[in-house]
């Protein structure tokens, strides 16, 4: 849709007749959907000009061990504690990963949910400083239900936790912006559905209309931490909040080096002298694999932001919350449709990492300060599939890298060490106690000879893989 074109303003009058009929909507959401495509077809997305695009200046990057320590004594603590609270992005469903609820109600350790680890840091703030730091929840109308019934059990918590939706937009069809939902389709197709709809970016529309926004205001609140549900590593950080109300920064975004395993993730770049967040749906097809690459764009966005709650305030009233739009092109049933976006900006289930106080914290044992780079075939896509191939998750402290494809299965008590490769075109299993280091497994084109040169035991017929008696001593 070209902006300026003379059909949009017949295209929005009909856009507004049709969402007329549509009652699974608020009329706040019909409104507030129509400006945001009223926008579209007058500005259309923005066209980066690539030439222009340059790596943020170190004036912009704050590192963080530049950052003053926070004091020890518990009263001051609670005192910056008490100007914050803790918002999770929960709009996005498991369905990637074969699972059919919100994507924060997967099991992640010993039991416990994405959800569960949230709610035990924010209540073990709460306990160790005596303070009380709210827990958010922004649903979405696939979420909300399932994320009601799984917060029944901390009714009786030392936390406040309070949910809302965020706003529920359909697709529109390409040709004549019409919403699906209009067209008779299924509701598969009808609203947006994946990730985050309609973009984490109305997490600020979400607070102001959910009227949490006065309410935390009222209380004394001057910032609020938002990030996504099944990030386990997004915790408060007293550091950054003490660097924040000290320097009264309203807006800050929590950025790390890129690894290769960050290559779709978005990035900040300076465009025009401004600063902007680029997501990799902004970026022309024949420019991705530049965007993947760790050499030109080489920060990584981890979607944990810290935000003035007056700002937001501030902006709102003056209608001033202009955030880039991004169209999402989708293949549906009948055609192609239209998902009109806002920005706002897992590791393996290991030893790498120990809990202490509710918190997620990298094992001391491990002396690589940078993460394992690990990349498992589609067989382990979805999450029945990924726990059925693990009797137990291996040990990883000292791995580099591990590389799976097709069907493999782990037993318990397995060390994978350094660089890890393995490769099976028939269904191969990996026997309990296995100690897997700087190897690389071929299981179509490596011969009886080849393991046994190894040393690796190889029984025919079974397709197991045996470390021979002395190998596996030496590592008891």
């Amino acid at each position: 849709m070209a902006p300026g074109n003379p059909n949009n303003a017949e295209k929005i009058a009909k856009l507004n007749s049709t969402l007329l009929t549509i009652t699974d909507m608020s009329e706040m959401e019909k409104s507030a959907f129509v400006n945001l495509v009223t926008r579209y077809m007058s500005e259309g997305a923005q066209d980066l000009d690539w030439s222009k695009i340059k790596s943020p200046n170190d004036e912009i990057i704050v590192l963080y061990d530049s950052l003053t320590p926070t004091t020890e004594d518990p009263a001051e603590i609670k005192k910056i504690l008490d100007k914050v609270a803790v918002l999770k992005l929960n709009g996005g469903l498991g369905t990637s990963m074969g699972f059919t609820g919100p994507r924060s109600l997967i099991e992640v350790r010993n039991g416990l949910t994405f959800l569960d680890f949230t709610v035990v840091q924010v209540a073990a703030l709460n306990s160790k400083y005596g303070c009380n730091v709210p827990l958010l929840l922004m649903n979405s109308i696939n979420t909300h239900d399932d994320t009601q019934k799984a917060l029944e059990k901390y009714s009786k918590s030392n936390i406040n936790i309070h949910t809302f939706n965020q706003s529920q937009y359909p697709l529109l069809g390409v040709e004549d912006f019409s919403p699906l939902p209009s067209k008779g389709q299924t509701a598969k197709y009808e609203w947006y559905v994946s990730g985050y709809p309609p973009g984490h970016g109305d997490v600020f529309p979400g607070l102001i209309n959910s009227g949490l926004l006065d309410t935390l205001l009222g209380q004394g609140r001057e910032y609020v931490f938002v990030a996504n549900a099944d990030n386990l590593g997004a915790v408060v950080d007293l550091n950054i909040l003490k660097h924040l109300v000290e320097n009264e920064c309203e807006y800050c975004m929590e950025v790390t080096p890129k690894t290769l395993a960050d290559g779709k993730g978005g990035t900040l770049i300076s465009y025009e002298e401004k600063l902007q967040l680029m997501e990799i749906a902004q970026v022309p097809g024949e420019r991705v694999n530049e965007f993947k690459s760790m050499e030109k764009f080489n920060i990584f966005n981890t979607n944990n932001l810290w935000v003035n709650l007056k700002g937001i305030k501030r902006l709102a009233e003056a209608d001033a919350f202009k955030m880039e739009i991004i169209p999402i092109f989708k293949e549906v049933e009948g055609g192609k449709a239209l998902q009109l976006e806002m920005a706002a900006g897992a590791a393996i289930r290991s030893d790498l990492y120990t809990l202490a106080g509710g918190f997620v914290v990298q094992n001391q044992a491990r002396t690589n300060p940078f993460n394992p780079f690990i990349e498992l075939g589609p067989d382990f896509k979805m999450v029945s599939n990924f726990l059925s191939r693990f009797k137990s998750i291996p040990s990883i402290i000292e791995l580099d890298s591990l590389n799976v494809i097709g069907d493999v299965w782990f037993g318990s008590g397995i060390i994978l060490k350094g660089n890890v490769m393995i490769s099976a075109s028939v269904k191969f299993e990996i026997p309990d106690g296995v100690v897997l280091a700087d190897k690389t497994l071929n299981i179509e084109t490596l011969s009886e000879a080849e393991l046994a040169k190894s040393d690796l035991k190889w029984i025919p017929f079974t397709w197991k893989l045996f470390m021979s008696l002395r190998t596996t001593a030496a590592y008891l």
